[in-house]
Protein backbone atom coordinates (compact mmCIF):
# COMPACT_ATOMS: atom_id res chain seq x y z
CA UNK A 1 0.00 0.00 0.00
CA UNK A 2 1.73 3.48 -0.97
CA UNK A 3 2.69 5.94 1.93
CA UNK A 4 0.03 8.35 0.96
CA UNK A 5 -2.69 5.63 1.13
CA UNK A 6 -2.27 4.06 4.55
CA UNK A 7 -4.25 5.05 7.30
CA UNK A 8 -2.10 8.17 9.48
CA UNK A 9 -1.59 5.86 12.15
CA UNK A 10 -0.20 3.04 10.02
CA UNK A 11 3.14 4.62 10.94
CA UNK A 12 2.04 5.11 15.10
CA UNK A 13 1.49 1.59 14.85
CA UNK A 14 4.42 -0.12 13.60
CA UNK A 15 6.75 2.55 15.83
CA UNK A 16 4.76 1.49 19.01
CA UNK A 17 5.38 -2.08 17.82
CA UNK A 18 9.62 -1.59 16.90
CA UNK A 19 9.13 -0.32 20.49
CA UNK A 20 8.72 -3.70 22.36
CA UNK A 21 11.71 -4.97 20.61
CA UNK A 22 14.32 -2.44 20.32
CA UNK A 23 15.89 0.04 21.81
CA UNK A 24 15.12 3.47 21.36
CA UNK A 25 18.38 4.32 19.77
CA UNK A 26 18.11 0.91 17.53
CA UNK A 27 15.12 2.80 15.65
CA UNK A 28 14.99 5.72 13.44
CA UNK A 29 12.12 7.82 12.26
CA UNK A 30 12.83 11.28 11.70
CA UNK A 31 13.07 12.68 8.44
CA UNK A 32 16.54 13.95 8.87
CA UNK A 33 17.89 11.08 10.23
CA UNK A 34 16.65 8.83 7.46
CA UNK A 35 18.20 10.79 4.74
CA UNK A 36 21.61 8.88 5.19
CA UNK A 37 19.30 5.52 4.20
CA UNK A 38 17.92 6.58 0.80
CA UNK A 39 19.99 5.41 -1.94
CA UNK A 40 22.74 2.69 -2.08
CA UNK A 41 25.73 3.18 -4.48
CA UNK A 42 23.18 4.35 -7.58
CA UNK A 43 22.22 7.76 -6.15
CA UNK A 44 20.30 8.51 -9.28
CA UNK A 45 17.43 6.73 -7.61
CA UNK A 46 16.46 7.67 -4.03
CA UNK A 47 13.45 7.49 -1.13
CA UNK A 48 13.33 7.87 2.36
CA UNK A 49 11.91 4.54 4.12
CA UNK A 50 9.18 4.85 6.46
CA UNK A 51 11.33 3.88 9.43
CA UNK A 52 15.20 2.64 9.89
CA UNK A 53 15.77 0.20 12.21
CA UNK A 54 19.74 -1.45 13.25
CA UNK A 55 18.67 -4.65 15.50
CA UNK A 56 21.59 -6.61 16.80
CA UNK A 57 20.48 -10.37 17.26
CA UNK A 58 18.51 -12.91 14.59
CA UNK A 59 15.74 -12.57 17.97
CA UNK A 60 15.14 -8.80 17.03
CA UNK A 61 15.46 -9.56 13.50
CA UNK A 62 13.02 -12.35 13.71
CA UNK A 63 10.32 -10.13 16.05
CA UNK A 64 10.55 -7.26 13.58
CA UNK A 65 9.57 -9.59 10.45
CA UNK A 66 6.53 -10.69 12.36
CA UNK A 67 5.71 -7.33 13.23
CA UNK A 68 6.15 -6.22 9.97
CA UNK A 69 3.84 -9.45 8.28
CA UNK A 70 1.23 -8.55 10.64
CA UNK A 71 1.21 -5.01 9.88
CA UNK A 72 1.16 -5.71 5.97
CA UNK A 73 4.82 -3.60 5.94
CA UNK A 74 7.60 -4.34 3.13
CA UNK A 75 10.95 -4.45 4.42
CA UNK A 76 14.17 -3.80 2.53
CA UNK A 77 17.25 -5.32 4.24
CA UNK A 78 20.55 -3.26 3.71
CA UNK A 79 24.56 -3.49 4.43
CA UNK A 80 26.96 -0.94 3.35
CA UNK A 81 25.17 0.38 0.67
CA UNK A 82 27.92 -0.15 -1.77
CA UNK A 83 25.65 -1.84 -4.56
CA UNK A 84 25.24 -0.11 -8.36
CA UNK A 85 21.84 -1.62 -8.97
CA UNK A 86 19.53 0.40 -6.68
CA UNK A 87 18.86 -3.39 -5.05
CA UNK A 88 18.91 -1.89 -1.10
CA UNK A 89 16.40 1.45 -2.45
CA UNK A 90 13.98 1.97 0.22
CA UNK A 91 10.25 1.98 0.00
CA UNK A 92 8.35 5.28 1.06
CA UNK A 93 5.81 3.13 2.80
CA UNK A 94 8.37 0.59 4.09
CA UNK A 95 11.03 -0.03 6.81
CA UNK A 96 14.41 -0.29 6.12
CA UNK A 97 16.25 -3.05 7.70
CA UNK A 98 19.86 -2.42 8.44
CA UNK A 99 22.43 -5.13 9.42
CA UNK A 100 25.76 -3.30 10.18
CA UNK A 101 25.42 -4.16 13.91
CA UNK A 102 25.68 -7.80 13.10
CA UNK A 103 29.83 -7.52 12.35
CA UNK A 104 31.45 -10.23 13.82
CA UNK A 105 33.35 -13.28 12.61
CA UNK A 106 32.05 -15.51 15.46
CA UNK A 107 34.34 -18.41 14.67
CA UNK A 108 37.17 -19.25 12.16
CA UNK A 109 38.26 -23.18 11.75
CA UNK A 110 41.77 -23.30 9.54
CA UNK A 111 41.36 -27.21 10.26
CA UNK A 112 38.37 -27.47 8.22
CA UNK A 113 38.93 -23.92 6.20
CA UNK A 114 35.99 -21.77 6.90
CA UNK A 115 34.88 -19.19 8.51
CA UNK A 116 31.57 -18.32 9.84
CA UNK A 117 30.54 -15.03 10.06
CA UNK A 118 27.83 -12.42 9.82
CA UNK A 119 26.20 -10.71 7.23
CA UNK A 120 28.03 -7.11 7.84
CA UNK A 121 31.23 -8.11 8.08
CA UNK A 122 33.00 -6.34 5.63
CA UNK A 123 34.85 -8.59 2.83
CA UNK A 124 37.98 -7.88 3.44
CA UNK A 125 37.90 -8.62 7.07
CA UNK A 126 37.88 -12.18 6.71
CA UNK A 127 40.83 -12.25 4.60
CA UNK A 128 42.31 -10.14 7.12
CA UNK A 129 41.12 -12.06 9.91
CA UNK A 130 42.39 -15.90 8.09
CA UNK A 131 45.48 -14.55 6.98
CA UNK A 132 47.55 -15.57 10.39
CA UNK A 133 46.14 -19.48 9.26
CA UNK A 134 48.08 -19.08 5.40
CA UNK A 135 44.28 -18.57 4.53
CA UNK A 136 42.01 -16.38 2.99
CA UNK A 137 38.54 -15.46 1.07
CA UNK A 138 38.63 -15.63 -2.82
CA UNK A 139 35.68 -13.26 -3.85
CA UNK A 140 37.44 -9.87 -3.64
CA UNK A 141 35.36 -7.05 -4.73
CA UNK A 142 36.59 -4.06 -6.10
CA UNK A 143 34.85 -2.43 -3.02
CA UNK A 144 36.17 -5.22 -0.62
CA UNK A 145 37.44 -2.89 1.95
CA UNK A 146 33.75 -1.39 2.45
CA UNK A 147 31.17 -3.95 1.16
CA UNK A 148 29.90 -6.95 3.59
CA UNK A 149 29.62 -10.38 3.19
CA UNK A 150 25.99 -9.86 3.53
CA UNK A 151 25.27 -7.47 0.27
CA UNK A 152 28.15 -9.99 -1.39
CA UNK A 153 25.41 -12.95 -1.27
CA UNK A 154 22.42 -10.40 -2.08
CA UNK A 155 24.13 -10.26 -5.14
CA UNK A 156 26.50 -13.06 -5.62
CA UNK A 157 29.31 -10.73 -5.93
CA UNK A 158 32.75 -11.83 -7.89
CA UNK A 159 35.82 -9.65 -8.22
CA UNK A 160 39.20 -9.78 -10.04
CA UNK A 161 39.88 -13.38 -8.87
CA UNK A 162 36.58 -15.23 -9.87
CA UNK A 163 37.65 -16.80 -12.85
CA UNK A 164 39.73 -19.16 -11.61
CA UNK A 165 37.95 -19.30 -7.70
CA UNK A 166 34.45 -18.59 -8.07
CA UNK A 167 32.33 -15.84 -7.36
CA UNK A 168 30.35 -16.05 -3.95
CA UNK A 169 28.25 -19.04 -4.64
CA UNK A 170 31.00 -21.01 -4.99
CA UNK A 171 31.99 -19.95 -1.74
CA UNK A 172 29.40 -20.67 0.75
CA UNK A 173 28.72 -23.49 2.28
CA UNK A 174 25.55 -22.49 4.73
CA UNK A 175 23.44 -19.73 5.61
CA UNK A 176 21.36 -19.16 7.95
CA UNK A 177 18.13 -16.90 6.97
CA UNK A 178 15.09 -15.06 8.68
CA UNK A 179 11.97 -15.32 6.41
CA UNK A 180 9.08 -12.88 5.66
CA UNK A 181 7.03 -14.17 8.73
CA UNK A 182 9.70 -14.47 11.07
CA UNK A 183 11.02 -17.83 10.75
CA UNK A 184 14.46 -19.22 11.10
CA UNK A 185 16.22 -21.26 8.40
CA UNK A 186 19.42 -23.04 7.90
CA UNK A 187 20.25 -23.83 4.39
CA UNK A 188 23.19 -26.22 3.43
CA UNK A 189 25.78 -27.17 6.24
CA UNK A 190 29.47 -27.76 6.83
CA UNK A 191 29.93 -31.06 4.59
CA UNK A 192 30.65 -30.67 1.07
CA UNK A 193 26.90 -31.86 -0.26
CA UNK A 194 23.42 -31.61 1.79
CA UNK A 195 20.17 -33.46 0.72
CA UNK A 196 17.46 -32.01 -1.67
CA UNK A 197 17.40 -29.38 -3.59
CA UNK A 198 19.85 -26.60 -4.03
CA UNK A 199 18.60 -23.72 -1.94
CA UNK A 200 22.16 -22.38 -1.25
CA UNK A 201 22.37 -21.74 -4.73
CA UNK A 202 18.87 -19.88 -5.21
CA UNK A 203 19.75 -17.60 -2.31
CA UNK A 204 22.61 -16.62 -3.57
CA UNK A 205 21.84 -13.54 -5.67
CA UNK A 206 18.27 -13.16 -4.72
CA UNK A 207 18.60 -9.69 -4.08
CA UNK A 208 17.18 -9.67 -1.00
CA UNK A 209 13.85 -11.14 -2.00
CA UNK A 210 13.66 -14.82 -0.49
CA UNK A 211 14.67 -14.13 3.27
CA UNK A 212 17.06 -12.09 5.43
CA UNK A 213 20.49 -13.53 5.35
CA UNK A 214 21.70 -13.69 9.24
CA UNK A 215 24.97 -15.82 9.04
CA UNK A 216 26.97 -17.55 6.25
CA UNK A 217 29.86 -20.19 6.34
CA UNK A 218 32.12 -19.49 4.10
CA UNK A 219 35.15 -21.12 2.39
CA UNK A 220 38.82 -20.41 2.81
CA UNK A 221 41.60 -20.89 0.73
CA UNK A 222 44.99 -21.68 1.24
CA UNK A 223 46.95 -18.70 -0.20
CA UNK A 224 48.96 -19.59 -3.16
CA UNK A 225 53.10 -20.34 -2.60
CA UNK A 226 53.68 -18.01 -5.31
CA UNK A 227 51.40 -15.22 -7.44
CA UNK A 228 53.25 -13.32 -10.54
CA UNK A 229 51.29 -10.54 -11.95
CA UNK A 230 52.53 -9.40 -16.15
CA UNK A 231 51.18 -6.43 -17.21
CA UNK A 232 50.23 -6.62 -21.21
CA UNK A 233 49.88 -3.02 -23.29
CA UNK A 234 48.39 -3.15 -26.56
CA UNK A 235 47.77 0.08 -29.15
CA UNK A 236 44.21 -1.30 -29.33
CA UNK A 237 41.39 -2.15 -27.83
CA UNK A 238 40.53 -4.69 -30.17
CA UNK A 239 43.49 -6.27 -29.60
CA UNK A 240 43.77 -6.47 -25.83
CA UNK A 241 40.16 -7.98 -26.13
CA UNK A 242 41.23 -10.96 -28.67
CA UNK A 243 44.46 -11.68 -26.40
CA UNK A 244 41.86 -12.05 -23.15
CA UNK A 245 40.22 -15.73 -25.53
CA UNK A 246 43.55 -16.91 -27.05
CA UNK A 247 44.92 -16.70 -23.05
CA UNK A 248 42.29 -18.89 -22.43
CA UNK A 249 42.18 -21.49 -25.57
CA UNK A 250 45.96 -22.05 -24.92
CA UNK A 251 44.97 -23.66 -21.74
CA UNK A 252 46.10 -21.04 -18.89
CA UNK A 253 43.82 -20.13 -15.88
CA UNK A 254 44.96 -16.98 -14.54
CA UNK A 255 44.07 -16.21 -10.74
CA UNK A 256 42.76 -12.85 -12.14
CA UNK A 257 42.28 -11.37 -15.56
CA UNK A 258 41.33 -7.96 -15.65
CA UNK A 259 41.39 -5.26 -18.70
CA UNK A 260 41.50 -1.18 -19.08
CA UNK A 261 41.33 0.99 -21.59
CA UNK A 262 43.09 4.22 -22.04
CA UNK A 263 40.56 6.72 -20.18
CA UNK A 264 40.75 3.91 -17.31
CA UNK A 265 44.72 3.54 -17.77
CA UNK A 266 45.34 7.27 -17.50
CA UNK A 267 43.25 7.89 -14.51
CA UNK A 268 44.06 5.11 -12.44
CA UNK A 269 47.68 5.93 -12.90
CA UNK A 270 46.94 9.90 -12.15
CA UNK A 271 45.25 8.20 -9.15
CA UNK A 272 47.52 5.87 -7.22
CA UNK A 273 50.98 6.62 -9.42
CA UNK A 274 51.16 2.20 -10.49
CA UNK A 275 53.78 2.69 -12.71
CA UNK A 276 50.56 1.94 -15.65
CA UNK A 277 51.50 2.81 -19.89
CA UNK A 278 49.52 5.82 -19.97
CA UNK A 279 49.93 5.83 -24.16
CA UNK A 280 48.43 2.17 -24.47
CA UNK A 281 45.03 2.10 -25.85
CA UNK A 282 44.39 -0.93 -23.80
CA UNK A 283 46.34 -3.05 -20.52
CA UNK A 284 46.08 -6.71 -19.53
CA UNK A 285 46.92 -7.66 -16.12
CA UNK A 286 47.30 -11.21 -16.14
CA UNK A 287 47.81 -12.95 -12.20
CA UNK A 288 49.40 -16.60 -12.06
CA UNK A 289 49.15 -18.53 -9.08
CA UNK A 290 50.16 -21.67 -7.89
CA UNK A 291 53.33 -23.80 -7.11
CA UNK A 292 56.69 -22.15 -8.55
CA UNK A 293 57.00 -24.79 -11.21
CA UNK A 294 53.38 -24.10 -12.14
CA UNK A 295 53.47 -20.30 -12.59
CA UNK A 296 56.79 -20.38 -13.94
CA UNK A 297 55.41 -22.37 -16.78
CA UNK A 298 52.65 -20.50 -17.57
CA UNK A 299 54.28 -17.14 -17.22
CA UNK A 300 56.53 -18.97 -19.75
CA UNK A 301 53.17 -19.75 -21.97
CA UNK A 302 51.36 -16.40 -21.69
CA UNK A 303 54.25 -14.07 -22.29
CA UNK A 304 54.26 -16.20 -25.49
CA UNK A 305 50.71 -15.64 -26.45
CA UNK A 306 50.63 -12.00 -25.32
CA UNK A 307 53.61 -11.36 -27.89
CA UNK A 308 51.76 -13.28 -30.57
CA UNK A 309 48.06 -11.36 -29.69
CA UNK A 310 50.23 -7.89 -30.46
CA UNK A 311 51.34 -6.74 -26.88
CA UNK A 312 53.13 -3.90 -27.70
CA UNK A 313 54.76 -3.92 -23.71
CA UNK A 314 55.20 -6.92 -21.39
CA UNK A 315 56.19 -6.39 -17.94
CA UNK A 316 56.03 -8.25 -14.86
CA UNK A 317 55.91 -7.14 -11.24
CA UNK A 318 59.59 -7.32 -9.65
CA UNK A 319 58.36 -7.81 -6.40
CA UNK A 320 55.33 -8.32 -3.93
CA UNK A 321 54.88 -4.30 -3.70
CA UNK A 322 54.56 -3.68 -7.71
CA UNK A 323 52.06 -6.50 -7.31
CA UNK A 324 49.77 -4.98 -5.01
CA UNK A 325 50.83 -1.45 -6.25
CA UNK A 326 49.15 -2.66 -9.56
CA UNK A 327 46.25 -3.83 -8.69
CA UNK A 328 45.85 -1.28 -6.25
CA UNK A 329 45.42 1.02 -9.13
CA UNK A 330 43.01 -1.58 -11.22
CA UNK A 331 40.63 -1.52 -7.51
CA UNK A 332 40.74 2.45 -7.66
CA UNK A 333 39.82 2.46 -11.19
CA UNK A 334 36.13 3.05 -9.92
CA UNK A 335 36.74 6.19 -7.83
CA UNK A 336 39.50 7.52 -9.89
CA UNK A 337 37.74 7.57 -12.42
CA UNK A 338 35.40 9.71 -10.73
CA UNK A 339 37.74 12.12 -10.40
CA UNK A 340 37.47 13.14 -14.44
CA UNK A 341 33.33 13.95 -14.41
CA UNK A 342 30.93 14.60 -12.04
CA UNK A 343 29.26 11.55 -12.02
CA UNK A 344 29.24 8.22 -13.98
CA UNK A 345 27.48 5.42 -14.41
CA UNK A 346 28.78 2.11 -13.60
CA UNK A 347 27.39 -0.99 -15.97
CA UNK A 348 27.50 -4.59 -15.19
CA UNK A 349 26.64 -6.46 -18.35
CA UNK A 350 28.17 -10.03 -19.49
CA UNK A 351 29.90 -11.31 -22.98
CA UNK A 352 31.45 -14.51 -23.77
CA UNK A 353 35.13 -14.00 -23.94
CA UNK A 354 34.83 -14.52 -28.06
CA UNK A 355 32.43 -11.23 -28.41
CA UNK A 356 34.52 -9.28 -26.73
CA UNK A 357 36.07 -7.08 -29.36
CA UNK A 358 32.77 -6.84 -30.84
CA UNK A 359 31.18 -5.21 -27.79
CA UNK A 360 33.65 -2.96 -26.80
CA UNK A 361 33.64 -1.59 -30.58
CA UNK A 362 29.63 -0.83 -29.90
CA UNK A 363 30.53 0.17 -26.98
CA UNK A 364 32.58 3.00 -28.49
CA UNK A 365 30.31 3.36 -31.58
CA UNK A 366 27.35 4.18 -28.69
CA UNK A 367 29.50 6.67 -26.43
CA UNK A 368 30.33 8.61 -29.47
CA UNK A 369 26.18 8.94 -30.52
CA UNK A 370 25.08 10.15 -27.60
CA UNK A 371 28.54 12.08 -26.96
CA UNK A 372 29.09 10.80 -23.50
CA UNK A 373 32.73 9.27 -22.72
CA UNK A 374 33.33 5.85 -21.56
CA UNK A 375 36.38 4.59 -19.54
CA UNK A 376 36.32 0.98 -19.90
CA UNK A 377 37.69 -1.29 -16.65
CA UNK A 378 36.29 -4.82 -16.29
CA UNK A 379 36.63 -8.62 -15.23
CA UNK A 380 37.85 -9.62 -18.96
CA UNK A 381 38.54 -13.16 -18.21
CA UNK A 382 35.14 -13.82 -17.49
CA UNK A 383 33.79 -10.92 -19.94
CA UNK A 384 32.48 -9.32 -16.80
CA UNK A 385 31.89 -6.01 -18.27
CA UNK A 386 32.17 -2.30 -16.11
CA UNK A 387 31.51 0.53 -18.91
CA UNK A 388 31.68 3.67 -16.58
CA UNK A 389 30.06 6.31 -18.35
CA UNK A 390 30.73 9.75 -17.66
CA UNK A 391 28.22 12.65 -17.00
CA UNK A 392 26.73 15.27 -15.23
CA UNK A 393 23.49 14.59 -12.92
CA UNK A 394 22.69 18.12 -12.75
CA UNK A 395 22.01 17.86 -16.21
CA UNK A 396 18.62 15.94 -16.57
CA UNK A 397 19.33 15.46 -20.13
CA UNK A 398 22.77 14.06 -20.29
CA UNK A 399 21.17 11.74 -17.25
CA UNK A 400 18.68 10.70 -19.02
CA UNK A 401 21.24 10.02 -21.94
CA UNK A 402 23.11 8.12 -19.58
CA UNK A 403 20.59 5.40 -18.73
CA UNK A 404 19.74 4.98 -22.13
CA UNK A 405 23.29 4.81 -23.25
CA UNK A 406 23.39 1.94 -20.63
CA UNK A 407 19.90 0.33 -21.38
CA UNK A 408 21.51 -0.60 -24.81
CA UNK A 409 24.85 -1.71 -23.42
CA UNK A 410 22.87 -4.58 -21.37
CA UNK A 411 20.89 -4.76 -24.72
CA UNK A 412 23.72 -5.34 -26.99
CA UNK A 413 25.16 -8.18 -24.37
CA UNK A 414 21.99 -9.91 -24.72
CA UNK A 415 22.71 -10.07 -28.32
CA UNK A 416 25.83 -11.58 -28.18
CA UNK A 417 24.57 -14.67 -25.94
CA UNK A 418 25.30 -12.93 -22.63
CA UNK A 419 23.97 -11.24 -19.17
CA UNK A 420 22.39 -7.89 -18.57
CA UNK A 421 24.28 -8.24 -15.08
CA UNK A 422 27.90 -10.22 -13.71
CA UNK A 423 27.70 -9.04 -9.63
CA UNK A 424 25.84 -5.93 -9.59
CA UNK A 425 22.22 -7.60 -9.56
CA UNK A 426 19.14 -6.41 -11.18
CA UNK A 427 17.92 -4.15 -8.08
CA UNK A 428 15.84 -1.11 -9.55
CA UNK A 429 18.16 -0.46 -12.61
CA UNK A 430 17.79 -3.49 -14.59
CA UNK A 431 13.75 -4.30 -14.43
CA UNK A 432 13.15 -3.82 -18.38
CA UNK A 433 16.24 -5.41 -19.08
CA UNK A 434 15.68 -8.43 -17.26
CA UNK A 435 12.07 -8.40 -20.14
CA UNK A 436 14.66 -8.45 -22.57
CA UNK A 437 16.71 -11.38 -21.47
CA UNK A 438 13.83 -13.42 -20.60
CA UNK A 439 10.71 -14.91 -21.81
CA UNK A 440 7.37 -14.63 -19.94
CA UNK A 441 7.80 -18.11 -19.03
CA UNK A 442 10.56 -17.75 -17.78
CA UNK A 443 9.83 -14.33 -15.90
CA UNK A 444 6.21 -16.26 -14.20
CA UNK A 445 8.82 -18.91 -12.59
CA UNK A 446 10.67 -16.39 -11.02
CA UNK A 447 7.75 -15.02 -9.41
CA UNK A 448 6.45 -18.18 -8.65
CA UNK A 449 9.91 -18.99 -6.71
CA UNK A 450 9.37 -15.42 -5.09
CA UNK A 451 5.69 -16.28 -3.72
CA UNK A 452 7.08 -19.23 -2.72
CA UNK A 453 9.30 -18.00 -0.05
CA UNK A 454 7.14 -14.48 0.36
CA UNK A 455 3.94 -14.80 -0.49
CA UNK A 456 2.69 -11.37 0.69
CA UNK A 457 5.52 -9.73 -1.35
CA UNK A 458 6.70 -8.04 1.67
CA UNK A 459 10.73 -8.46 0.87
CA UNK A 460 12.46 -6.18 -1.52
CA UNK A 461 9.07 -5.66 -3.82
CA UNK A 462 9.53 -3.78 -6.69
CA UNK A 463 12.95 -5.27 -7.65
CA UNK A 464 14.57 -7.63 -9.44
CA UNK A 465 11.82 -9.54 -11.13
CA UNK A 466 9.32 -7.49 -13.63
CA UNK A 467 6.04 -7.59 -13.57
CA UNK A 468 4.08 -8.60 -17.14
CA UNK A 469 3.08 -4.70 -17.34
CA UNK A 470 6.25 -3.53 -17.28
CA UNK A 471 7.50 -5.56 -19.99
CA UNK A 472 4.50 -4.88 -22.07
CA UNK A 473 4.68 -0.76 -21.08
CA UNK A 474 8.82 -1.90 -22.03
CA UNK A 475 7.79 -3.27 -25.79
CA UNK A 476 5.15 -0.71 -26.50
CA UNK A 477 7.66 2.11 -26.07
CA UNK A 478 10.09 0.06 -28.63
CA UNK A 479 12.48 -1.43 -26.06
CA UNK A 480 12.89 -4.60 -27.64
CA UNK A 481 15.14 -2.81 -29.88
CA UNK A 482 18.76 -1.33 -29.15
CA UNK A 483 17.52 2.00 -29.04
CA UNK A 484 15.53 2.20 -25.95
CA UNK A 485 13.89 4.78 -24.46
CA UNK A 486 14.78 6.19 -21.12
CA UNK A 487 13.98 3.63 -17.91
CA UNK A 488 13.70 5.93 -15.34
CA UNK A 489 10.13 5.58 -13.31
CA UNK A 490 7.22 3.43 -13.47
CA UNK A 491 8.85 0.50 -11.59
CA UNK A 492 6.89 0.01 -8.88
CA UNK A 493 6.38 -3.50 -8.28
Amino acid sequence: MPAETRPPDAKAKLLAGLREILPSEAIIAQREALRPYECDGLPAYRQTPLVAVLPGTIAQVQSIMRLCSRLAVPVVARGAATGLSGGALPLADGLLLGLARFDRILSLDPLARTARVQPGVRNLAISEAAAAHGLYYAPDPSSQIACTIGGNIAENSGGVHCLKYGLTVHNLLELKLVTADGELLTIGGESLDAAGYDLLALLTGSEGMLGIVVEALVRLLPKPPVARVLLAAFDEVGRAADAVGELIAAGIVPAGLEMMDRLAIRAAEDFVHAGYPVDAGAMLLCELDGTPEEVASQLECAIRVLRAAGASELREARDEAERALFWKGRKSAFPAVGRLAPDYYCMDGTVPRGRLAEVLEGIAERSRRYGLPVANVFHAGDGNLHPLILYDANDPEQLRKAEDFGAEILELSVAVGGSITGEHGVGQEKLHQMCVQFGPAELACFRDLKQAFDPAGLLNPGKAIPQPRHCSEYRELGGDTLTPPSRRGGLDG
